[in-house]
């Protein structure tokens, strides 16, 4: 009878071990690579959870090895991981994907771009609806997820984002205001503005204040025009006034890309709310 105790409190402590481990399983990823594009299939080959697309501008040394992708489900419920989201209560992950894309290219990988690159994760374990709430979240390794949404398309959903730069992006629903999303994306625009040289912050500012007022006003045609002129001025200067490559190194700035990044996500959540309110 004793031997019977103890072999159920082994498979309990074996199952409940195995519950944890589900929550941080490493996924297969299979990785190719022709040409800018980089394309991985995330899951078992026969079925898998989604696939990854990489799209870049100009990269250099754009190998599977180069970009260190790694994917991983995850805990929903995990306190950790919930306390690196904009808001736990409003900003929800969904257990049809708990899945965690981490994209850390190694420092002595050789990879580089210049200017930006196109992050899409093409799922069917999500369900698409118009004025879908599901958007892309990008942290640094162990920070804070922000909002970097481009752009929330069918197929079952293709979950798109703009990036200067990698590291960790999952999908998530974004129940909060749109309105105090657009102005943390200003303020974030802002910040990353500030850090440029001080010849090449007054044109970018007086963009953003236009967006700022027009968006007050609810004249959201103006407002996306001056999203427009951040991007193309960022796109004008890259490489001349501004930095405008990412290098596996990380001894450079992409301020180019980053621009280009924030205002691509600001013009997608102004035109959501153009289209669907808060």
């Amino acid at each position: 009878m004793k031997f019977v105790v103890i072999s159920r409190w082994l498979l309990a402590s074996m199952l409940l071990l195995c519950t944890q481990a589900a929550f941080a399983l490493d996924l297969p990823v299979s990785v190719n690579v022709v040409g800018n594009v980089a394309t991985a299939q995330i899951g078992s080959p026969a079925n898998p959870i989604a696939e990854l697309t990489l799209s870049f501008d100009d990269a250099s040394g754009l190998t599977p090895a180069s970009l260190g992708i790694r994917a991983s489900t995850i805990d929903i419920t995990d306190p950790n991981l919930l306390s690196r989201l904009p808001d736990p209560r409003l900003v929800r992950l969904d257990s049809a994907l708990p899945l965690l894309v981490t994209i850390e290219p190694p420092a002595t990988g050789g990879l580089s771009f210049r200017r930006s690159g196109r992050f899409e994760l093409h799922t069917h374990a999500l369900a698409y609806a118009l004025g879908s709430n599901f958007r892309v979240f990008k942290a640094p390794l162990g920070g804070q997820f922000r909002d970097t949404t481009e752009e929330i398309a069918q197929g079952s959903v293709r979950a798109r984002s703009r990036y200067g730069g990698f590291s960790q992006f999952l999908i998530a629903s974004d129940l909060r205001e749109t309105d105090a999303v657009v102005a943390e994306k200003i303020a974030s625009l802002r910040a990353r503005v500030a850090s440029l040289p001080a010849s090449e912050r007054p044109p970018f500012n007086a963009q953003l204040d236009t967006v700022e007022s027009a968006v007050a006003n609810h004249d959201y045609a103006t407002a996306l025009a001056a999203i427009d002129l951040v991007s193309q001025r960022a796109q004008a200067r890259a490489g001349n006034g501004l930095l405008d490559e990412w290098r596996a190194a990380r001894d450079e700035d992409n301020q180019a890309g980053e621009l280009l990044a924030g205002a691509a996500t600001l013009k997608f959540s102004v035109s959501y709310l153009r289209d669907y309110g808060q």
